[in-house]
């Protein structure tokens, strides 16, 4: 059974998912305070967290931050603020996933299985890597090596510290070249779930991945590039 911590000031939110999960399924716990959030994930060791932004104490950014010094568990980040900026530092700090209130109870049930999902794909990928890269494991362009069994990238010879995700969406999108992925494709390939409506997080690790590549791409005959209107693609000019 799958044990999911939800941080929030508003006990009918607990109330309504405890109500719409599958007994057999998951078990739901509750925190209704920042400053206890941290503690409280320690004490259940949940297999996801669903976590608010507006908290009494500490906010839902710093306890993503705190939960994330010490744990790879995912986070869905929910508020009714639902700003640009805010669903922007959400994923920064290393959420999953973002979802806005108010919600309807299906979808958000439907994200919490997705993302646990993707990350036990994930767990179980990674513990199955061999020490030694296989050649499908590893491509190389001109001063940029993506190696995917040692989860590392190569910059002109430089390794370029890459989160996980970062580096198995240019692992994925450098194995297919000028091809054009919309996001909801890379959510499906990369992350391992179906498209629920936010694709912000794709447009986020682009970002990340473009301000640590950019300079050096300048200088050769790839890169990351937007196709306005579509999604993405690893350009070779």
């Amino acid at each position: 059974m799958k044990r999911v911590l939800i941080v929030d000031d508003d006990p009918n939110i607990f109330e309504i998912l405890r109500a719409g999960f599958d007994k057999d399924e998951f078990s739901a716990f509750s925190c209704l305070d920042g400053d206890k959030a941290l503690d409280s994930f320690v004490q259940i060791k949940p297999d996801i967290v669903i976590l608010e932004i507006m908290l009494p104490g500490k906010d839902g950014f710093d306890v993503c931050r705190e939960i994330r010094k010490i744990s790879d568990t995912p986070i869905i980040m929910l508020s009714k603020r639902g700003d640009t900026l805010d669903i922007v530092i959400g994923l920064e700090l290393g959420a999953d996933d973002y979802v806005k209130k108010p919600f309807e109870i299906k979808e958000l049930i439907a994200r919490i299985k997705a993302v646990i999902r993707r990350c036990e794909n994930c767990k179980e990928k990674t513990a199955s890597k061999n020490e030694f890269a296989t050649k499908n494991e590893t491509i190389e362009y001109a001063g940029l090596r993506v190696d995917k069994a040692r989860y590392a990238v190569f910059a002109d010879d430089a390794r370029i510290e890459m989160p996980p995700k970062e580096l198995e969406l240019l692992f994925f999108l450098a194995s297919h070249p000028n091809r054009v992925f919309t996001r909801e494709q890379l959510l499906g390939n990369v992350w391992g779930y179906d498209f629920y409506g936010e694709s912000r997080t794709v447009d986020v690790h682009v970002k990340r991945i473009r301000e640590k590549l950019d300079v050096i791409s300048e200088k050769y005959d790839w890169r990351l590039k937007t196709v306005w209107g579509v999604g993405y693609k690893f350009e070779i000019i």
